[in-house]
């Protein structure tokens, strides 16, 4: 097995079969080698590595998925999902967002080896949160990347700047200044998320 030193000391272990361009099998692969690392495959086979999140990131993202847990736990309209979850997008990106949610008429249509590896469809919603650390622009692509891919609703928030945008399939962007609440309006039916603790 190769080992590979990326950006901030951070070492890969790429096994031998790999090239350096890789396939979306190549890409499970390289995941399952590397169960500790945050990974990402663009829709063209480039890697990206995402750094583990800081302290208070991981307690925001932890309260954002917590909420949507609780509320999909309460209303079973679905599944939701966390951080490590990785999606297969219909253009061949491999992403995983902040937190996701899947419709369960989607989830039931998927087969049982289908839901064990990475989820080949794309999350009906999903949830991107800024880190202080992450650049907006690529965030940005990630969440026009997933619209375009059939997803239904989507929210990235900047806690950087207090604002959130809302992604909806064929619609502008929303932008909204320091929100208290977002609702899952007609996706995620009677969800209603508090921000407060991700604003403090």
């Amino acid at each position: 097995m190769t080992q590979v030193n990326l950006p901030q000391a951070i070492a890969v272990n790429i096994p031998p079969t790999l090239t350096l361009t890789l396939t979306h099998e190549q890409f499970v692969e390289l995941a399952i080698a590397n169960r500790d690392l945050q990974l990402e495959r663009t829709a063209t086979g480039e890697l990206i590595l995402m750094p583990p999140t800081g302290g208070e990131t991981g307690n925001r993202n932890l309260d954002m998925e917590g909420q949507l847990w609780l509320w999909n736990r309460q209303t079973r309209l679905g599944k939701a999902f966390n951080s490590s979850t990785g999606f297969h997008l219909p253009n061949g990106a491999d992403r995983s967002p902040d937190a996701a949610w899947v419709r369960q008429d989607r989830w039931d249509a998927l087969s049982p080896e289908e839901r064990k590896s990475f989820v080949p469809i794309c999350p009906d919603f999903v949830l991107e949160l800024r880190s202080e650390s992450d650049n907006i622009k690529p965030l940005r692509t990630k969440m026009r990347e997933y619209m375009e891919n059939g997803a239904r609703l989507g929210w990235l928030i900047d806690r950087k700047n207090t604002k959130v945008e809302i992604y909806r399939q064929g619609q502008d962007v929303e932008v909204l200044d320091n929100p208290v609440t977002l609702s899952g309006e007609d996706v995620l039916l009677g969800f209603v998320v508090d921000l407060t603790e991700v604003w403090n």
